[in-house]
């Protein structure tokens, strides 16, 4: 397991502090649930990207007026 020392501002340090309590875990626990919340954003991102890039935007359209009928019944 890695150690990581970031720099905050003193203010934004305290509210991470109270947040982490108001969820009964530390800042540590805290800092690495942002984290992976962070990496599964991006991941989420590259492979909607990726497979972008692949599919076709008809298709894709075809499936947006799709959603869009569902949504307005």
């Amino acid at each position: 397991m890695a150690t990581l020392t970031i720099r905050l501002p003193d203010d934004k340090h305290e509210r991470l502090k109270e947040l982490a309590q108001s969820r009964g875990i530390s800042v540590n626990k805290l800092m690495e649930e942002l984290s992976t919340i962070a990496l599964v954003e991006f991941d989420t991102y590259t492979r909607f990207k990726a497979m972008a890039v692949l599919g076709s935007p008809q298709a894709g359209l075809q499936i947006l007026d799709k959603l869009d009928a569902l949504e307005q019944n």
